[in-house]
């Protein structure tokens, strides 16, 4: 093992399998064998920007600035350079109109125009946040065609559906983040929208809350949902009322009732988040000339109609120096740090010039103002390798002084960049600077330099998700301004063939820590995972930060499942008297599943593995016809749990005797049945799944069959059956897509132990003894596309399953 243990160096450390994986899975393109590659083709895109006499200049610059730690967000490491038309953007926000087609009165799209732009941008590569509020509500007056309007919720199923349908480039479909503001008419329905199972699964969901509402909720006052639209002519029997401001009053209700209603289905279902929009408003450095109504899908972009997030993070533990102490004290270099940030401003801002744009609406609108986002990654473990904890003071004022410099350096490097190349087309120096905007808080300096010179970017920070692009560059350090989730776990991940290989996971600091001092060395108390930590201290590190970043922070507030509803609503609460811009928790419950059990474990099912070619293959030879006379078989009560509640049937595997090359004996299924008489009509469909089963065995094709009836997914809600052991022995439930699934996981079942076929062997875990692990609880949640777990959940803004570790996408 190669050690640098010099203080002015990180510790060098052999790669994860699972960043090797997941490198050439989304970012190596052709030809790339690894990250030098990689780091040449993005570096010589991006200095295309450049004067062509100056451009191998900034190629080597920014070669050797991605060598060093600061990183594209996953669009530009992915595209950049490929010849594809792909965006490097992650996220633009959409505007929706009141209308079907063409352009409402305001110069909003019509929705169908919207969706068709959406369409594109997510063909593209991008995801896509929305507010939806200017749809008429449902019941309103359609004068066009004498009718009444259905409502918003009912069009963001449509653009949920057409999410689903629309394959990004990249491989990945996009996310999206649907917002309505709390004073809309059909907000109750949009909040609790997610409470029916299947319901809007390609969107984030946010509340915009104002100021207004949230002193109605302290004190105990009234709020009026209204919108410009007239109602039906049955609402205004029913007593809307139109107000001196022209809005329609379409109910009135109790703040405080509505409030519980939004913090119940969060407490209960992890959505919808809130955003403090008043808080957005203030302040936006453009706030003069755009209004900011909805974020992207991880929601620290803040964006106008057609805004962008041209996004690239620095890998804070590149620039502590002395981990743990290790040879002289440990330190972070500022120093260092604000260089990196510095040329990270003129990379990002070359994205700009040289990315495609889905919609020429999004050109024009980056053009003018010219966004990017810097931001960072690894801020957990960068704290626990100088000895601090994330949950206590000195923790939180190490990473406000990262981000102060942060902020310092990013804006006095695009006052540098306007003198060389201008400053951004829409720039006034006065209504910049005006009081109460993020730039009027910068040092006296700084202002008067902006005043002087301009400024290249309108905004220039931005705390995100980082996903896969921590674990194929940052070693697994911990995500955006997380802490780490845990120091070790098991990724069970899907091989083409069918099969899964496994992978010890190990989160970076740890890795150094044992690097260092060894594996039976007690790790020190800065190592705080995020389910050890309060959530209001999750909360305290968004307040120490925020004030340091222009745009926003995503970061999700884990609450433990005991968390009291009254401290789980007071979080909300404190966020908004800190000024933050936002709030999204996750708390495990008995309403979205069942989260841990101590049962016996079942026998692991049945996956491809190599081998012998089929034709050769004496378990998957054809076999013309069903033996005569009895076969061994074995009989089986199958006992699972839908939503209408336990379900029994009974199966029978018949099985044939096939003598191997070597001379043994093992059985082969060959036949399926389930005996007459069981639950009637509906369950006529596994009677003929078993006839096209034992066609399927005897064809020699079997395993591809079951694989294909997993996958098999309905509209009734999940199926539980069966539970399995993790290695750290914790027992979780199993959860399904259908009955169909859960009956060919049992099927698989029985032929293991039948036949007790071999199962391939996990991928060799990186050249480091296995630690002491700290296993956080599995979590309930959507279905994992790697490990079938029903434990995805959004965390730090991204897709992330609890059981294996698999990070999807994050917009």
């Amino acid at each position: 093992m190669n050690r640098a243990l010099a203080c002015d160096h990180t510790v060098a450390l052999p790669p994860q399998p699972i960043s090797l994986d997941v490198l050439r899975e989304k970012y190596l393109k052709p030809g790339e064998r690894d990250t030098d590659a990689l780091f040449e083709r993005v570096a010589r895109a991006l200095a295309n920007a450049e004067a062509p006499e100056q451009r191998d200049h900034w190629a080597a610059r920014f070669r050797q600035h991605l060598s060093a730690g600061a990183i594209g967000a996953g669009r530009i490491m992915s595209a950049a350079g490929t010849g594809i038309q792909a965006t490097l953007i992650n996220c633009f926000v959409q505007p929706v109109g009141d209308c079907i087609q063409g352009v409402d009165d305001e110069g909003y799209p019509g929705i169908y125009e919207a969706l068709r732009e959406a369409a594109e941008t997510m063909r593209r590569g991008g995801g896509v946040g929305y507010d939806f509020s200017r749809i008429r509500p449902r019941g309103a007056r359609v004068r066009g065609t004498a009718s009444t309007a259905s409502g918003p919720c009912s069009y963001i199923t449509v653009f949920d559906q057409s999410c689903a349908t629309v394959e990004s480039a990249g491989a990945r479909r996009g996310a999206q983040m649907a917002v309505l503001r709390i004073d809309q008419p059909d907000i109750v329905d949009f909040v609790t929208a997610k409470r029916t199972p299947g319901r809007w699964t390609n969107f984030n969901v946010s509340v915009a809350v104002p100021d207004a509402f949230v002193h109605a909720v302290l004190n105990d006052g009234p709020w009026e949902l209204v919108h410009r639209a007239e109602p039906s002519d049955e609402l205004k029997q029913a007593g809307t009322a139109q107000r001196a401001d022209g809005l329609w009053v379409y109910q009135r209700l109790s703040a405080r009732e509505l409030w519980d209603t939004i913090m119940r289905s969060a407490y209960d279902f992890a959505e919808p988040g809130v955003l403090f929009i008043d808080a957005i408003g203030r302040d936006n450095n453009l706030r003069a000339i755009e209004r900011i109504e909805a974020t992207n899908p991880c929601g620290e972009q803040p964006l106008p109609p057609y805004g962008c997030c041209c996004l690239g993070p620095i890998i804070l533990p590149r620039f502590v120096r002395c981990p743990f102490g290790h040879g002289g004290r440990a330190t972070f270099d500022f120093d260092a740090f604000a260089q990196a940030v510095a040329l990270q401003v003129r990379m990002l801002d070359n994205v700009l010039d040289i990315t495609h744009w889905p919609l020429p609406q999004q050109q024009a609108e980056a053009q003018a103002k010219r966004r990017i986002g810097i931001g960072f990654t690894g801020l957990g473990d960068a704290l626990i390798m100088l000895g601090l904890r994330y949950d206590r003071e000195d923790g939180r004022a190490m990473a406000q002084r990262i981000a102060c410099t942060m902020r310092d350096a990013a804006y006095q490097a695009s006052v540098e960049l306007a003198r060389v190349k201008g400053p951004f087309p829409l720039f006034d120096a006065d209504a910049y600077l005006a009081e109460g905007t993020f730039a009027s808080r910068l040092p006296a300096s700084l202002q008067a330099a902006i005043r002087a010179h301009g400024i290249r970017n309108s905004h220039l920070l931005s705390i995100a998700p980082t996903g896969t692009v921590s674990l194929a560059f940052a070693d697994n350090a911990s995500n955006g301004i997380e802490p780490a989730f845990s120091w070790s776990y098991t990724r069970r991940k899907r091989q083409p063939d069918g099969s899964f290989a496994t992978y010890e996971v190990h989160d970076h600091a740890w890795r150094v820590y044992r690097a260092l001092f060894g594996a039976d060395a007690a790790l020190p108390e800065a190592f705080v995972a995020a389910m050890d930590i309060a959530p209001k201290d999750h909360v305290a590190m968004m307040e120490a930060v925020q004030p340091f970043v222009d745009s926003a922070i995503s970061k999700t507030v884990n609450v433990p499942a005991d968390c009291p509803y009254e401290t789980f609503r007071d979080l909300y609460l404190h966020a908004w008297r800190a000024g933050l811009k936002g709030l999204t928790t996750y708390r495990p419950n008995d309403i979205v599943g069942a989260v841990l059990s101590a049962t016996p474990d079942a026998a692991p099912c049945i996956g491809s593995s190599p081998g012998t070619p089929p034709a050769q293959d004496p378990m998957r030879t054809v076999i013309e016809k069903r033996p005569r006379g009895a076969l061994d078989a074995v009989a089986e009560k199958i006992e699972y749990w839908t939503a209408q509640g336990a379900q029994t049937l009974y199966l029978v595997v018949s099985f044939l005797p096939v003598t191997l090359p070597d001379g043994s004996t093992r059985s082969r299924a060959i036949e399926f049945f389930m005996p007459v008489g069981q639950s009637g009509e509906s369950q006529q469909w596994i009677s003929a799944s078993m006839r096209l089963l034992s066609l399927a065995a005897r064809g020699g094709f079997l395993e591809r069959a079951l694989n294909d009836m997993r996958k098999v997914v309905w509209d009734r809600g999940p199926v539980r059956l069966g539970q399995r052991r993790r290695d750290d022995g914790t027992v979780v439930p199993m959860w399904h897509e259908s009955e169909v699934a859960a009956i060919a996981y049992a099927i698989q079942n029985i032929i293991e132990r039948q036949a007790s076929r071999p199962v391939q062997p996990p991928l060799p875990a990186a050249d480091i003894d296995p630690p002491a692990r700290y296993t956080p609880p599995t979590m309930a949640g959507r279905t994992c596309p790697e490990c079938g777990a029903r434990a995805v959940i959004r965390r730090d803004g991204c897709e992330h399953c609890t059981a294996c570790g698999h990070t999807g996408a994050c917009g």
